[in-house]
């Protein structure tokens, strides 16, 4: 680990821990708080693709002709998350999107997807989020978290992507979803087949390869910049924050929903 990956995870891990230890977890005690939470989720699910996919844009050839781009390690990190992110193979072996996987599950559990198939039927039909978050009735937090992924996905800089895939995505997954995990395992849960497949997967998955090649892809698109290096520690700590009222939305709508 070099010098200046190692500042940006001293500098973050304050943040990491409000995420790994969050109450959320703790309070998805029946399969009710359970739906609230994965209704949350899912835009995580689903938004994450676009994060990947500009990755893919930016730093591998998309276009014809085709000639050599990017570094064949980043290359290769880069395709082989997009392969299983939208052509995994699910619980009974049938190859899909990570987010049809995670739509399974909510059938299974019962969770209302009505409103985020709302949001990507409108979004695709108009290409507007407004209309979208409208039209779906999406919560604030929720809509804070989406644009500020968008607004990391359609800009120019690769090295802010790679930063916030990184350490707001692949590198928090496996211990975020450890937790997530234990929760839900500890209280036997039913129903939730399909979801404890989707979170081991991500946790199996994300645990060792993908991170430690996206860590070498932030390395490699930093270089020896401090400007990029800044950056890239700034734009994290926004994505923790962003997850933390992510998972503080959820968490709201949970104990309310005990007050009823």
């Amino acid at each position: 680990m070099n010098d200046r990956i190692a500042e940006i995870k001293k500098r973050i891990e304050p943040l990491r821990q409000r995420i790994i230890n969050h109450p959320i977890y703790g309070s998805i005690n029946d399969i009710d708080s359970l739906r609230i939470f994965m209704q949350h989720h899912v835009y995580a699910v689903w938004d994450f693709m676009s994060l990947l996919k500009s990755l893919q844009i930016n730093l591998t050839c998309t276009s014809l002709p085709w000639f050599p781009k990017g570094l064949p390690e980043t290359r290769y990190l880069i395709n082989e998350i997009v392969i299983g992110e939208e052509s995994d193979v699910d619980f009974y072996g049938n190859r899909k999107s990570h987010f049809e996987m995670y739509i399974d599950a909510m059938n299974q559990c019962g969770a209302n997807k009505d409103e985020i198939m709302k949001f990507v039927s409108t979004l695709q039909q108009t290409g507007s989020f407004l209309d979208a978050y409208l039209q779906a009735g999406t919560p604030q937090e929720i809509k804070a978290f989406v644009n500020f992924t968008f607004s990391i996905a359609t800009s120019t800089k690769s090295h802010l992507q790679a930063a916030v895939f990184t350490f707001g995505r692949e590198d928090l997954i496996p211990e975020m979803f450890g937790s997530i995990l234990t929760d839900i395992s500890n209280k036997s849960l039913v129903n939730t087949t399909l979801f404890k497949y989707y979170i081991e997967r991500h946790i199996e998955v994300d645990g060792g390869h993908h991170a430690h090649l996206a860590t070498e892809m932030l390395n490699s698109l930093c270089g020896e910049d401090e400007t990029l290096w800044q950056e890239a520690g700034d734009v994290i700590e926004k994505a923790l924050l962003q997850r933390i009222n992510l998972w503080n939305g959820a968490y709201a709508q949970i104990k309310s929903s005990l007050l009823v």
